[in-house]
């Protein structure tokens, strides 16, 4: 009990918030999706505001990804969190994760299902950026160098799906949640850079302890819990529209 409370101490609370908001958007996200894809509801889920909604949320997440490395890395009690064992662990659990989305979307759609989602990219993440943790200005550069990489390969297709993961698709590729390497790491190690440049040093960088306000703690708690709340989120929004009627299960299947 007493070293959960120490890790929970040593948390920093405006991570865990912005980590609580970035899953509720996640959560309106896929409602929205789920409205349009299941329901039938006439909703852009391309273009426009749900595109930028979209595009905000998952920056907020895959940013917050390379912050939290740093944080652990850096001010970690546990000398294993320092250790390649320990980030290829964390890595190959939530890309298993993200292998069971694989087969579940698999299952149940038509098409576009998850081949390089967003668990498959964090779990990969993880691992590749192990060697970038103790590095600073090098990995903002090189973070901004493959945000503007995956402009330009954006529009490029390959024959075959072997570099998807990568960014490189085939002709008329789709998935219902796509995040290659190229550009989105570029956010990760930017994050590394940010949270080796404000957390790196404990008095670099200090907001008031709001901890405890009502609303901070709640929002803190869903930060804390984001991988659970991803993986139940759609089962229970797709199974209480279906419950009240805005989704016809019939016809759907």
């Amino acid at each position: 009990m007493k070293r959960i409370m120490a890790a929970r101490s040593r948390r920093r609370w405006e991570v865990d918030v912005v980590r609580g908001l970035a899953i509720i958007m996640v959560v309106i996200y896929h409602l929205a999706w789920d409205l349009n894809a299941l329901a039938g509801w006439e909703i852009d889920m391309r273009s426009g505001f749900w595109h930028y909604f979209q595009r905000v949320t998952a920056s907020t997440f895959i940013l917050l990804v390379g912050i939290s490395l740093a944080l652990s890395f850096h001010r970690g009690s546990d000398p294993a969190q320092k250790t390649f064992g320990f980030h290829l662990r964390r890595g190959l659990k939530l890309f298993a994760w993200g292998i069971m989305i694989t087969g579940v979307t698999r299952l149940f759609l038509r098409q576009g299902y998850v081949q390089f989602g967003i668990l498959h990219f964090i779990g990969f993440a993880i691992v590749i950026a192990y060697p970038f943790l103790c590095l600073r200005f090098i990995n903002l550069g090189l973070g901004l160098l493959l945000i503007l990489l995956g402009q330009y390969t954006n529009g490029m297709t390959v024959s075959s799906g072997g570099l998807v993961w990568l960014g490189f698709r085939p002709e008329n590729y789709y998935a219902v949640d796509y995040f290659p390497l190229i550009p989105w790491f570029g956010l990760v190690l930017i994050g590394i850079f940010l949270g080796n440049w404000l957390y790196a040093k404990e008095t670099m960088y200090q907001l008031p302890d709001l901890s405890q306000l009502p609303p901070v703690r709640f929002m803190s708690h869903l930060g804390r819990h984001t991988l659970f709340i991803y993986l139940i989120h759609q089962p229970i929004l797709i199974s209480s529209l279906v419950l009240i009627g805005v989704i016809d299960l019939g016809s759907w299947l």
